[in-house]
């Protein structure tokens, strides 16, 4: 579709929403389910008890019935449940219930009277109440169960919990998560609002976990309502005060390892028709981002959190809500040994004869602020219809300060010889409108979605290593760089002459011979138009998923895309088998962090060395499209065990990846030609049975990129033309969770026990030395480091400095690397190896097929807990502990990743953990 056509469609639209806009509805991905208790002549049943529970997702909620037998339970998270009501004299009545749309649920539950042990069941069995029959993949997770879940990072826990809970995930550092074979492509939606841009503690701030009712995480192919990163889609509900008639909430407070503390308080209070949910917390640490050693040091941060979520029902037709988030961080880059006691020049730059001595330690911080403000209005237009209104402004403040000595930042010549400084701003403001209605076989909703991003980026960088090939003057006899000399006219006899690769742009921003920062102002608007519709089909055993979604989008390049999106499950009924096979076009759109940097960086005639900039690749990053394909089942074993797998492959054509600036949090989008992504999803769950709950998540997904790259700075891959795996891509990893809470009427009712088990495979370390000449393999993704010695194959680690080569922890002929003990300089390959990266045997290391890669590793985390330690009335007092690599494995996340260089997982961490509830 041409673009003038595509902006005639969506506006077309748009403007025939408008009129019923009106009215509004309820958003997000929740529902009320209500209705009355009754015995079999209609008389209603005061004080019954409605019990609501999902015994995979953990969702556990209760509602009495008031004065006149109704019953309300506000909030309830899209899914299939059990529902148990009790009364004194009656029978017990059970049945399942289905939620899949905004319209409310009502439902006329009738008891019978009692007879001895009697249960009535009402459409309802072992194996179809746990399994859906939904095509799409996806995995639901309710507070209830995560709150036990031991976490390894508290900055960025709710990335940690995603990490945690859902399958196709490759952990990463800083809270970084890789969903189902992308970089990054993440989205959110909480209580209806998109969110697109990165939620990496080194992006943005995170929604609190705490203020998260629940989870449903989408793997699958996204409906039609889902556009932008669809990788992952996140949806969360969060918590709600309404009928909550007496004020519940809890303090909290931590203290732990790297002297970690947190406080927090949450308060839930409402009535009828409105309710206020607000949760406030802090945290401070000594370990606030992975550090690229496994000692903890210059890694000090804190974090302010404080949500509010208020509702407000003005009639039984109309109601608002409100979300309002404000968050701000502020954290230190972690520090190498190589950053201690920095080398650089203190007298005489531009002379034949500098002095160099020692600065100091590099301190590079962080500091960023996000306020989002999301109201909603809500119309129930019938009894089978809903409508609503919805719009958000969301900003983040992004600051990035260099050392106060800029010399100080020097850093290895292959990671960071700039100083570099950020102020940078993203906001995003918006409108999102949907229809639902829900009859019969038909679930449809129609939506618009409109966003306008301001993106104002401010630089600085200034060189700090005297060495640097592009603004060092002179050259000695073998043709490297001379410290000192302001031009190349005074390189006299006792130099090797000029170095002819001197750029004299750059000398007024040298700062080892007496220059300053260069300052780069970028903006841009980016504006994006999405418009769907989908149809939920039930016809018997069968669901079909149709839906359509166009996409406009309009930023420093045009795009726009019509996508189909659809799928199909049969449900064997017999034995609780569910079948899913589902389809989806997308429309791939850059990321927003540093776009104006590495789209217009490269036509800037300073910028353009110090951002690698590659001939012949475009300046203007272009969306691209993608078709994937999925296909699936579910499998249930009566109560006790639930199987889900699916196995994708997705095909994008203009693939977006990420590059660094130095050894900083500043990163930039690239953008490859095409890639790859096939890989299989396991998700194996043991709802609760005798208090005893797991589960098992499990995947394989390739990352497999395809060269050239097309637009962006700093590409350093792929130079042979031939595809490579990204440094995200993993064999294998898994992750296996199980508690066990003692049974009530114990001594210690109440007491829980949980623990993790996560296996990494490993992630591609691309930059680790190895043996394999191009000459044996065109796509060898050792020939930079291939070399001989007495003629006989060779590793050449002239390229690392002594503590890199520790912190991959080499080794040459049985000695290992110190950050003070360089290793020779060539090494015999038969003699190298590795303790933490898993390196080719010689001859065999290939881009593709056989990378290397971060060293296998298993990280065990634990906690214990009572509830309820002093057996109290209306406070109750819950205290746990909590363990983090109980192990002390000494592993890697990454290795000089061209995403984030080299990150150490957490060491051994202990925190305590005590609330008060009321």
């Amino acid at each position: 579709m041409k673009y003038g056509s595509c902006f005639r469609v969506l506006s077309f639209a748009a403007a025939f929403f408008a009129p019923v806009w009106a009215f509004a509805a309820q958003s997000g991905n929740s529902a009320p389910v209500h209705g009355s208790v009754t015995d079999p002549s209609g008389a209603v049943i005061p004080g019954a008890t409605v019990h609501l529970t999902n015994p995979v997702s953990g969702l556990d909620r209760t509602a009495i019935a008031d004065a006149t037998g109704n019953f309300e339970i506000p909030n309830v998270p899209f899914n299939r449940y059990q529902v148990e009501v009790t009364a004194p004299g009656f029978a017990k009545l059970r049945q399942a219930l289905d939620i899949h749309s905004v319209i409310a649920t009502n439902l006329n539950l009738v008891l019978q009277i009692a007879a001895a042990s009697q249960t009535v069941t009402v459409e309802a069995n072992a194996a179809s109440d746990l399994v859906e029959n939904d095509p799409t993949f996806h995995t639901d997770v309710d507070r209830d169960l995560f709150t036990k879940v031991p976490l390894e990072s508290q900055s960025s826990s709710l990335s940690a919990l995603v990490t945690a809970t859902t399958p196709g995930i490759s952990s990463d550092s800083n809270g970084m998560f890789h969903g189902m074979g992308d970089h990054a492509q993440n989205s959110f939606s909480v209580d209806g609002q998109p969110i697109t841009d990165q939620q990496s503690k080194t992006f943005s701030n995170q929604l609190p976990s705490n203020s998260i009712q629940s989870l449903e995480v989408i793997a699958g192919a996204p409906p039609a309502e889902y556009g932008g990163k669809t990788s992952l889609v996140i949806v969360a509900t969060t918590r709600s005060g309404q009928g909550v008639t007496r004020p519940t909430g809890s303090i909290t407070g931590t203290y732990g390892t790297f002297g970690s503390s947190t406080a927090g308080f949450d308060l839930a209070y409402g009535g009828k028709t409105w309710g206020n949910f607000l949760e406030m917390d802090g945290l401070n640490t000594g370990r606030f981002l992975d550090p690229p050693e496994f000692a903890v040091f210059h890694d000090k941060g804190n974090e302010e959190n404080a949500f509010d979520r208020v509702d407000f029902r003005f009639s039984d037709a109309d109601s608002m809500h409100f979300d309002l988030n404000y968050s701000r961080s502020w954290f230190q880059t972690p520090n190498a040994y190589d950053n201690l006691q920095v080398q650089n020049v203190i007298e005489g730059g531009v002379s034949s004869s500098p002095v160099l001595g020692t600065i100091g330690d590099a301190d590079q911080r962080s500091q960023i602020e996000t306020f989002n403000i999301s109201p909603t209005y809500t119309r129930v237009v019938s009894n089978y219809s809903v409508f609503n209104l919805g719009a958000f402004v969301r900003k983040d403040f992004y600051h990035y300060y260099p050392s106060n000595d800029p010399l100080a930042d020097r850093g290895p010549a292959n990671l960071q010889t700039s100083s570099i400084g950020q102020g940078r701003t993203l906001l995003n403001a918006g409108l999102h409108s949907d229809l639902s209605y829900d009859r019969g076989i038909h679930t449809i909703k129609m939506g618009v979605q409109f966003d306008h991003t301001f993106l104002r980026e401010n630089d600085s960088l200034g060189i700090v290593d005297p060495l640097y090939p592009f603004s060092a003057p002179c050259v000695d006899a073998n043709g490297n760089p001379l410290p000192g000399y302001a031009t190349p006219a005074q390189c006299g006899a006792e130099t090797g002459g000029a170095n002819p690769n001197y750029n004299a742009v750059l000398a007024p921003y040298d700062f080892t011979r007496g220059g300053g920062y260069y300052r780069y102002a970028g903006r841009a608007d980016i504006r994006e138009l999405g418009l769907y519709v989908q149809d939920q089909i039930k016809a018997g055993n069968w669901t079909f998923n149709l839906g359509i979604r166009g996409d406009l989008y309009n930023g420093l390049t045009a795009a726009s895309q019509a996508e189909p999106r659809l799928g199909a499950s049969y449900t064997l009924k017999p034995s609780g088998t569910v079948f899913t096979v589902s389809y989806a076009r997308t429309l791939e759109t850059p990321f927003n962090e540093n776009l104006v940097l590495s789209s217009n960086g490269c036509q800037d005639p300073v910028l353009a060395p110090l951002l690698s900039c590659t001939p012949g690749v475009s300046n203007t990053l272009r969306p691209g499209y993608r078709n994937e394909f999925h296909a699936g089942f579910q499998q249930a074993a009566g109560r006790h065990i639930i199987v889900s797998g699916e196995y994708v492959w997705k095909y994008t054509h203009n693939a977006f990846d990420f590059s660094v600036l130095g050894n900083t949090p500043i990163t930039f989008p690239i953008d490859w030609h095409n890639s790859k992504i096939p890989g299989y999803v396991l998700h194996v769950d043991v709802p609760s049975w005798h208090n005893f709950t797991a589960y098992s998540v499990m995947s394989s997904v390739s990352a497999r990129f395809f060269p050239p790259q097309v637009a962006g700075a700093g590409a350093t891959v792929g130079q042979t033309g031939l595809p490579f795996r990204i440094d995200h891509d993993e064999r294998f990893n898994q992750t296996t969770h199980f508690q066990y809470t003692l049974p009530r009427g114990k001594f210690l009712t109440g007491l829980w026990y949980g623990f993790n088990w996560r296996y990494d495979s490993g992630q591609v370390a691309g930059q680790a030395p190895c043996y394999n000449p191009l000459s044996n393999d065109p796509n060898s993704a050792c020939d930079a480091t291939s070399t001989t010695l007495n003629g006989q194959p060779a590793v050449d680690l002239s390229g690392l400095t002594a503590d890199q080569e520790f912190q991959s922890g080499l080794m040459c002929d049985g000695v290992r690397a110190t950050p003070g003990n360089k290793l020779p300089a060539v090494c015999a390959a038969s003699e190298f190896s590795s303790t933490l990266l898993q390196i080719p045997a010689p001859g065999t290391g290939n881009n593709d097929h056989d990378p290397a890669r971060i060293a296998a590793r298993s990280l065990f985390d634990m906690s214990l807990g009572k509830e309820d330690l002093f057996h109290g009335d209306r406070y109750k007092v819950n205290f746990d502990l909590t363990a983090v690599n109980v192990t002390n494995k000494y592993a890697l996340y990454n290795f000089l990743s061209t995403f984030s260089g080299t990150h150490y997982v957490s060491p051994r961490s202990l925190t305590a953990k005590i609330s008060i509830n009321f």
